[in-house]
């Protein structure tokens, strides 16, 4: 059977292509970034799922005004399985970012190309490939009149590029029953080229917005104003001392850091001579759970009471986002045992545990106690111009799907 199963996946091809040129031509961006959500997307998706055999297939709607019909669709689609007690989820998202500086781009950002065995599109490989390699698997099972050991759900969320306000974290908040306790999570958002990477663990994540005010003056008579950028200035060189007070190691994680960058800088004044009275820039915190973010918060604010004596400013603190670690799915959990023997025999690699620094909605499932793995197989062009999906790759990401499918008990 897994023999026949292989080789429907494989016939799909022009099916795989046919689903990523409907997908990539309908922009989900989410309101936060300009666009009008993930409803449209989510309309094409449907029609294309009730072609198939599914059991069920239901929205869970989070409500936004500033969406589309004011929702943010979340889409599951089941196909039961010889025992319903238990259910292997196969979640992606629908939204993507916005394609960035279209003179960097070869072509249309949303009209695919095809071109050397590569899709390209924005969207295509973050996250259209799991997408369309969890509907392969569920698909090849349906045609080959097979019902897996348990349940397999395809759940097609909202919101994951913006933090899962209106996605995971809604149905964990808001629809919680429809998660077994003993269900399992395959997240295909993150890998490595060669697909080796079991993404069991992730560090806690901590975006801080920082603004620094002081006094606005002529800068040719600094010495009446308080220049709120040399204090931003130094705060954020100050904050690299974090790497050092937070220096332990882990090497289940890559890098096996904590990491402490300043990133985003807002436009202060517009000209020259004047010295801003107001200053706003961003860190991006990647910190390994042996540190929690509170002990992390007061040494960034020790930093900043000293800048704040030397400089004459005041300086305060905004999360955009702050999530504290979950608890890393255990290595030897059932999921990771199969998606990890489902990788060696596909991708001909030796699977490897690990923990990322990027945050995945696998933490979502993590703090309810469920174990979930992250893995795929990508060239990681997520979010660049010219992102593209390697077909070979999501036909292999297909038989990972349908594999651990297989062969997890009911």
């Amino acid at each position: 059977m897994k023999k026949r199963i292989f080789e429907k996946i494989e016939s799909y091809r022009d099916y795989a292509v046919q689903l990523q040129r409907g997908l990539t031509a309908i922009p989900a961006i989410a309101p936060a970034s300009g666009g009008e959500g993930e409803y449209d997307k989510a309309k094409w998706l449907e029609a294309e799922l009730r072609k198939l055999k599914f059991d069920s297939i239901h929205w869970f709607n989070a409500p936004d005004p500033k969406a589309k019909k004011g929702i943010r669709p979340n889409i599951v689609a089941r196909w039961r399985g010889q025992s319903s007690a238990k259910t292997l989820w196969i979640m992606s998202h629908l939204d993507v970012v916005p394609p960035g500086e279209r003179k960097l781009w070869k072509s249309d950002p949303y009209v695919l190309r095809v071109a050397g065995g590569k899709l390209y599109g924005r969207g295509v490989e973050d996250n259209q490939q799991a997408m369309v390699a969890s509907l392969l698997a569920a698909r090849a099972m349906m045609e080959c009149g097979l019902r897996p050991p348990a349940d397999l759900a395809l759940l097609f969320a909202a919101d994951e590029e913006t933090g899962s306000d209106y996605g995971a974290i809604y149905l964990a908040r808001k629809h919680r029953r429809i998660f077994g306790k003993d269900d399992v999570f395959l997240v295909p958002d993150a890998g490595e080229p060669d697909g080796g990477m079991v993404e069991i663990a992730e560090k806690s994540l901590w975006w801080l917005k920082i603004t620094t005010r002081g006094k606005q003056c002529h800068a040719s008579t600094p010495e009446q104003g308080r220049n709120a950028f040399k204090a931003a200035c130094d705060l954020a060189l100050r904050m690299q001392g974090l790497y050092k007070k937070f220096g332990k190691k882990d090497r289940l994680y890559c890098p096996p850091i904590s990491t402490f960058e300043p990133t985003k800088k807002e436009a202060n004044v517009p000209n020259v001579n004047t010295i801003p009275g107001e200053d706003v820039f961003y860190y991006d915190c990647r910190i390994l759970p042996q540190y929690k973010l509170k002990t992390v918060e007061a040494e960034i604010k020790r930093l900043a009471r000293a800048v704040e004596k030397a400089h004459g400013v005041k300086v305060s603190f905004e999360d955009i986002q702050r999530a504290e670690a979950a608890p890393p799915t255990p290595v030897d959990a059932e999921v990771v045992k199969l998606v990890g023997a489902a990788v060696r025999e596909i991708h001909g690699v030796k699977p490897r545990p690990m923990g990322i620094g990027g945050g995945t909605v696998a933490a979502v499932f993590r703090n309810l106690g469920l174990p979930a793995v992250v893995s795929a197989k990508l060239d990681d062009t997520a979010h660049q111009p010219d992102e593209y999906c390697v077909l070979d790759n999501l036909i292999a990401d297909a038989k990972v799907c349908a594999l651990t499918a297989l062969n997890l008990k009911g």
